[in-house]
């Protein structure tokens, strides 16, 4: 038996351009988020949004419920361009949409790509030409679609038909996988009728949440089998806090493994007052942490033991990364290519000094007990040893002029325009 040991090669999937966005095709996995805040509060979701863009989301979603979410939506992208935030911006429509698009033309138009459910955009009679309305409104304005089914508001006529059919057969699938089954058939009949209605299939964006992790995975291997949409990982009602992390980076890491997924959401549920841009930065360290794409320096550092007491290698590693995370905006521009950046913060010599030398650069602090001297490692090789009280400061000097050495140069054209 083999093991899988390295990523199976991308799905092919047609690419779709969201604004500036490219999400499938080769397109690196593109990272989106959604705000929480009221869309009718301007001042509000502007600054949510920006949050949201600046801490690396590549795309962000909002909800338009009515008609006064719908009629601020270009006055939200008009303060954003205003900012120089050029995310684009999805409108979430549930129920209503298709008159929310008719009758708010400046929003059809401002969005960046419409996210509609086939389990709420209408029902009985009117399911039909209420998702027919929507899909005429995004070829009028040349919008992507994302046709998003969700397994809390699925299209109740087709799971009772296939359960129905699977009972007349004598049974032979569980209700959990009718159910599947009925979420998978949900997502391709839209996209096929939306494509019938004139939509081009590199306009349409395919998602399935559910909040089960097998759920999740035997959904999207049969997605990924059975169509070659661009696909949208996420797990819906994920959940607060660790678990809402684990099971979505247990689902998500196991499907990007197999090469399925071309946009990921982190659904993380906020602690209250917490902040929205945690599901953004848990959505790039997985994917960073897989090797798929880099966003930040990565900062390794022990989990700490009996020989490492003192608190001192935890703050430094907590400063350094702080630090990272504030400065990236900055440093994305100021020194491209520095998301490539591994530095180490180990806490004794048991395994400090080997670690660090894996590093670009690294420090081996003092364990319980040892010597007060921290070798610092650069490149692989040992470069000094910091005594004294100010460790944890000179290190991080350090790192600043590692940064600056390594990638501060020119600025690409400043050469070519100097000539």
């Amino acid at each position: 038996m083999s093991l899988l040991t390295t990523p199976l090669p991308r799905r092919h999937s047609v690419p779709v351009r969201v604004g500036n966005v490219l999400v499938g095709g080769d397109a690196p996995v593109v990272v989106q988020s959604m705000t929480n805040t009221d869309t009718a509060d301007v001042d509000s979701t502007v600054k949510q949004v920006a949050d949201l863009a600046r801490a690396g989301s590549e795309l962000v979603r909002i909800t338009v419920d009515r008609d006064e979410a719908a009629a601020a939506v270009p006055k939200i992208r008009e303060r954003l361009d205003r900012l120089g935030v050029d995310v684009p911006l999805i409108g979430d429509f549930h129920y209503i949409g298709h008159k929310l698009l008719a009758d708010h033309p400046a929003c059809a138009e401002a969005l960046a790509k419409y996210r509609i459910n086939p389990g709420n955009v209408g029902f009985k009679a009117k399911r039909d030409t209420q998702f027919t309305q929507i899909i005429e409104t995004a070829i009028r304005y040349d919008k992507p679609v994302r046709i998003g089914v969700n397994w809390g508001s699925l299209d109740q006529d087709l799971l009772t038909r296939l359960m129905d059919e699977n009972q007349a057969n004598g049974s032979p699938l569980t209700a959990q996988e009718v159910l599947r089954e009925a979420i998978v058939q949900s997502a391709l009949l839209s996209a096929e009728r939306a494509e019938d209605i004139g939509l081009a299939r590199e306009k349409i964006i395919l998602s399935a949440k559910v909040s089960q992790v097998q759920d999740l995975i035997a959904v999207y291997a049969e997605l990924s089998r059975r169509s070659n949409h661009a696909l949208h990982l996420g797990l819906t009602e994920a959940g607060m806090g660790t678990k809402g992390i684990v099971a979505s980076s247990a689902s998500m890491g196991l499907l990007l493994q197999q090469g399925i997924g071309d946009t990921i959401r982190i659904s993380l549920t906020p602690e209250p007052g917490g902040d929205r841009t945690r599901e953004v930065q848990v959505a790039q360290e997985l994917l960073q942490v897989m090797g798929f794409r880099s966003f930040v320096p990565i900062v390794a550092a022990c989990p700490g033991c009996g020989r490492t007491t003192s608190t001192v290698f935890q703050e430094l590693a907590q400063t350094i990364q702080n630090q990272i995370r504030d400065e990236m905006p900055i440093w994305r521009t100021k020194y491209p290519g520095v998301e490539a950046l591994q530095v180490a913060v180990m806490g004794c010599i048991v395994n400090g000094p080997g670690e660090s030398k894996h590093a670009d650069i690294g420090i081996s602090l003092p364990g319980t007990g040892e010597t007060p001297a921290a070798p610092v490692f650069i490149d692989g090789e040992k470069a000094m040893t910091l005594r004294g009280p100010r460790i944890a400061e000179e290190f991080r000097e350090l790192v600043i002029d590692y940064i600056e050495k390594r990638w501060g140069g020119p600025v690409k054209g400043t050469q070519d325009a100097a000539e």
